[in-house]
């Protein structure tokens, strides 16, 4: 861990922008300053015209391993990661073997350390047959609980009004939820089929997982934090419908909170017609309206974060007819500068897009000392470039194991330079720095 010196950068942090130098030593933000000097230094980077931020805290990937490494790996997927802008993943359980045990979690804690160049946490996960390993979880050792109260795989979905109950009454620290309906759900899907048969048009996607299967379930999840006083968090808001069921204000007065994820934001319906299965994805994306309206709650802090739901798969996959293509975006590479473009068209002011990817992160999941620009705090960081004219997206700068964005042609006006990951240059310019170690994200007591 090298000493840095950023010179020259538009710092945006708590709130503010304003311009100022950054020093790094020993992996952490040492001094923040209008100027620095007297320091001996062995790199610096200028950042005039760059914006620097904490990098993006992504809450929800799926980097697949252990057990389908044919799509992603730890490595790959944190190379992804960094080279856009996120310096710290937390990687959901629903793996082969599933993160349903002690062993598992240690497992791919050993992995990310062997591998990854991003700081990582893991989400623990949720079946019928585990409460009680839950219920005794140590809420240092894990980001989160995740419970998939729809539509997941193997025995993983929790649909059991008695387990359900249990779960939001036991958990020792926050509980994710994916909220679908399944029995809408499959109704929805026979009512297709009888319509077309084997052959259902992706664009039928919104329509099967429809705003009533995501309310229907949201609503549930929301009831039952409220029962037992569930520290609650509802994973990939969709619809404008959902967005009735939660609060604005301040994430520190909330025990129930929401994210919406960078495709949520950046697509909608329309874009089946050009994309179809690349942007099959579950729950779907919906109408312009609900984009907008999603948008519009993250200004009045309705929403409080923003992730990506990273989730790969081959293109091969993705090629299949509808009913057989499975659901899921590669997302880790893109998804931050793309959000920038919220910024550029003034849907965002950057201070909020900021806040929504780094600060509120880290508040949410009590992160130790990471997702600001603070003196002391590790050194995770973002610069940010506005290019000087649009640049496309090309497959062949895409570091992802699986070789295609649904971002691929569109025009982004920002690039990521540089990411620094626990005081270390992970990507700089165009070129990974494979030495670059990832460490543990450290959680604390979650807020009760």
């Amino acid at each position: 861990m090298s000493r840095i010196l950023i010179r020259n950068a538009r710092l945006v942090n708590e709130g503010n922008v304003f311009d100022a130098d950054v020093l790094i030593a020993y992996g952490r933000i040492e001094k923040i300053a209008g100027s620095i000097s007297g320091h001996n230094v062995p790199v610096e980077i200028d950042a005039q015209g760059c914006w620097l931020v904490p990098g993006m805290i992504d809450d929800q990937v799926h980097f697949r391993e252990p057990g389908a490494s044919h799509k992603a790996t730890m490595s790959s997927e944190s190379r992804a990661a960094v080279a856009g802008g996120i310096t710290s993943f937390m990687d959901m359980p629903n793996t082969n073997p599933a993160t349903l045990s002690v062993d598992a979690l240690d497992d791919k804690k050993a992995r990310a350390a062997a591998s990854s160049v991003a700081n990582y946490g893991f989400h623990f996960g949720v079946s019928k047959d585990n409460l009680d390993i839950v219920a005794g979880l140590d809420p240092r050792r894990v980001a989160g609980v995740k419970v998939f109260m729809g539509a997941s795989t193997g025995d993983m979905l929790v649909d059991d009004p008695k387990v359900l109950e249990r779960l939001f009454d036991c958990v020792p620290t926050i509980l994710l939820a994916h909220c679908e309906h399944t029995p809408s759900i499959l109704a929805n899907e026979a009512r297709y089929r009888e319509q077309f048969g084997d052959y259902i048009p992706p664009k039928m996607h919104p329509k099967i997982r429809d705003v009533e299967a995501c309310f229907r379930s949201s609503r549930l999840a929301v009831e039952l934090a409220n029962k037992f006083g569930t520290r609650l968090h509802v994973l990939h808001l969709t619809t404008a419908k959902e967005l009735g069921l939660f609060e604005p204000g301040p994430l520190a007065n909330k025990l129930i909170t929401a994210e919406v994820c960078a495709h949520h934001l950046l697509f909608d319906d329309r874009d089946y017609a050009s994309l179809g299965n690349l942007i099959k994805c579950n729950p779907s994306i919906k109408t312009r309206e609900d984009r907008d309206a999603l948008r519009q709650a993250l200004l009045c802090d309705r929403i409080d974060v923003i992730g990506t739901d990273h989730a790969p798969h081959t293109l091969a996959e993705k090629q299949r007819p509808y009913a057989s293509a499975p659901s899921g975006l590669p997302l880790v590479q893109h998804a931050f500068p793309a959000l920038f473009e919220l910024v550029e068209e003034a849907v965002l002011p950057i201070t909020q897009l900021v806040r929504k990817t780094s600060h509120a992160v880290a508040d949410l999941f009590a992160i130790h000392e990471r997702g600001y620009l603070r003196e002391g705090y590790w050194a995770d960081l973002a610069l940010i470039e506005r290019l000087e004219s649009p640049r496309p997206v090309s497959l062949d700068s895409i570091l992802a194991h699986c070789q295609w964005t649904p971002f691929q042609n569109h025009r982004l006006r920002h690039r990521v330079s540089t990411t620094i990951v626990s005081g270390q240059i992970a990507w700089h310019e165009g070129r990974l720095n494979e030495g670059c170690q990832g460490l543990p994200l450290a959680f604390g007591a979650q807020r009760s």
